[in-house]
């Protein structure tokens, strides 16, 4: 009798060693994950029948069809106070089980700060998960006026946008159809709208391409399209003209000065001796770590290049940037006089002076 009480005793004993270190935790990580690999043994044990003990807690929503709201968790904020604030908010049930919910898991120790949008329609497990990347959902990218097409590029590796430099100029190599002003071009520069964007993380090469050439749309009116149309130029042609005088104005209130020139220039036939577009042609300077080679030298001058505005009469044959609206408009509506030259003032300002004759131009070279 003895025997069998012992043996009773033995499997009672092993049965709950059995429950505890085994079953409990086999049916919470079915539930919940697997536990935290730094976790011991009795704390597996402990952290899982606790989350079984919770159950409904952590994995149903507090309302499916809640609205995201924002939630901030400051750096060094600790886990309790962040649970705390998540259930203070409406956003879990309860901060206890969240609480364990994140140590079971590891995640406690990677909850990052920043802002977040959550909503009640999310169970605790997926906030819990949500916190582990404070990365916006949306991403702000700022195109300014003057950059070609290739610096636009070379912004995004730190924009936050998972495009590359070489799909970005792939995509701008393939303008979008519905335009009429990109009809025959092979390529957007030009028409990528300087302007601050707010664009979803995921958005691909193509449809970043396609939002910038429409904003251009929405900007380009019918005002300036008349204006254009006075000038004797059809949207493609103002448009490079434009991409000029965004590059050669250091100072935007010189930009209708700087575009009376260019047009005076054209009506008589006369080249246009622009610098940007030279260093348009010669592209990336590896040894000034610029697009915009500064100073250009004699040599430069001399590249054979239709967009080599000293050697070829007329436009260049593409848009050399992509102009903001003060440049458009300078194209649109210039100042009206009888300059037909313009050189850098000697102040190192970055203003120019203007001169009618070849003779006064001369006169105001620097010492």
């Amino acid at each position: 009798m003895r025997k069998l009480i012992a043996i009773f005793i033995v499997l009672t004993i092993l049965t709950g060693l059995y429950i505890s270190f085994i079953h409990i935790p086999s049916q919470a990580s079915r539930i919940y994950g697997l536990p935290a690999p730094w976790l011991t043994l009795p704390q597996r044990v402990q952290y899982s029948a606790m989350l079984l003990w919770y159950d409904g807690l952590l994995t149903h929503p507090l309302d499916p069809s809640g609205t995201e709201q924002s939630f901030t968790i400051e750096m060094g904020e600790p886990v309790d106070s962040v649970a705390n604030h998540l259930e203070s908010v409406g956003l879990i049930r309860d901060a206890e089980s969240f609480r364990t919910y994140l140590v079971y898991s590891g995640l406690d120790t990677s909850i990052q700060a920043g802002e977040y949008q959550l909503s009640t329609a999310m169970s605790a497990i997926s906030v819990a998960h949500q916190l582990q990347d404070a990365t916006p959902q949306e991403v702000t990218f700022v195109v300014l006026p003057g950059w070609r097409v290739e610096e636009i590029a070379e912004s995004l590796p730190t924009s936050g946008l998972p495009i590359t430099y070489d799909e970005f100029l792939a995509a701008a190599q393939t303008p979008p159809q519905e335009f009429d002003f990109l009809s025959g071009a092979d390529s957007v520069e030009g028409f990528l709208y300087p302007d601050s964007y707010i664009f979803p993380r995921e958005i691909s090469a193509g449809e970043m391409v396609n939002e910038l050439v429409r904003n251009s749309a929405l900007h380009l009116t019918l005002d300036l399209k008349n204006g254009f149309e006075k000038q004797g130029l059809n949207v493609y042609q103002a448009v490079t003209l434009a991409s000029m005088v965004q590059r050669e104005a250091v100072h935007e209130e010189e930009q209708p000065l700087i575009a009376s020139v260019y047009l005076n220039r054209l009506k008589i036939g006369m080249k246009l001796d622009a610098d940007p577009t030279v260093q348009y042609a010669i592209g990336y300077n590896i040894l000034q770590k610029t697009w915009w080679t500064n100073p250009l030298s004699l040599l430069d001058l001399q590249i054979n290049s239709p967009y080599n505005t000293y050697i070829y009469a007329g436009l260049p044959p593409t848009p050399i940037a992509n102009p903001g609206l003060s440049a458009l408009r300078a194209v649109a509506f210039p100042e009206e006089t009888e300059f037909y030259f313009f050189r850098a003032k000697c102040d190192e300002s970055g203003f120019h002076e203007f001169s009618e004759t070849f003779d006064e131009h001369l006169g105001n070279a620097c010492p």
